[in-house]
């Protein structure tokens, strides 16, 4: 199941929360800075043990002081690398994968790169969607993803996708 809200995905009480991350795991703006400043810096610690991951990648952490009980870190593309749509697709997929091992019920993502990274909301929002609608009919765990959207207009482009899809099967 999917679903979508509008808010801080730091106030999420979930299993895990989905930081779009960079691949050093430096944790300094936009989703990341938010998690390290409301999770601690146990969650940077734990980034900076594992060293980082490659660009399409995912890596799971604990969430500090958060309500959720993990971060997964995914590393989405920056606009201009080349093959974005395909990494993000890794980086939706490896989170995906990450909480099926872990046997999550509930993760909640952002938007992953449409911020400092540049890539479009359209195509973020019909990649991570059709992404996730795929996996979730192969595996038993996520039960549930959040897509935790910060302004309307995010949430309007990824309502507007599901919809579509909604009106195709």
């Amino acid at each position: 199941m999917i679903k979508l809200v509008k808010g801080d995905i730091t106030e999420l009480a979930v299993d895990a929360i989905v930081n779009a991350a960079n691949s050093r795991l430096i944790m300094g703006g936009g989703v990341a800075g938010a998690i390290r400043r409301k999770g601690g810096e146990i969650i940077q610690e734990e980034c900076d043990r594992i060293g980082g991951t490659f660009v399409g990648g995912a890596v799971i952490t604990g969430a500090g002081a958060l309500k959720a009980k993990y971060v997964i870190h995914a590393v989405g593309p920056r606009m201009g690398e080349g093959d974005e749509d395909n990494k993000l697709k890794n980086a939706t997929l490896n989170s995906l994968k990450i909480a099926d091992e872990k046997r999550l019920s509930i993760i909640a993502f952002p938007a992953i790169s449409t911020g400092i990274f540049g890539y479009p909301v359209d195509r973020c929002a019909k990649i991570m969607l059709e992404t996730t609608r795929d996996f979730l009919k192969a595996h038993s765990f996520p039960k549930e993803v959040l897509f935790c959207l910060y302004d309307d207009e995010a949430l309007e482009v990824f309502k507007m996708e599901l919809k579509r899809y909604e009106e195709n099967r």
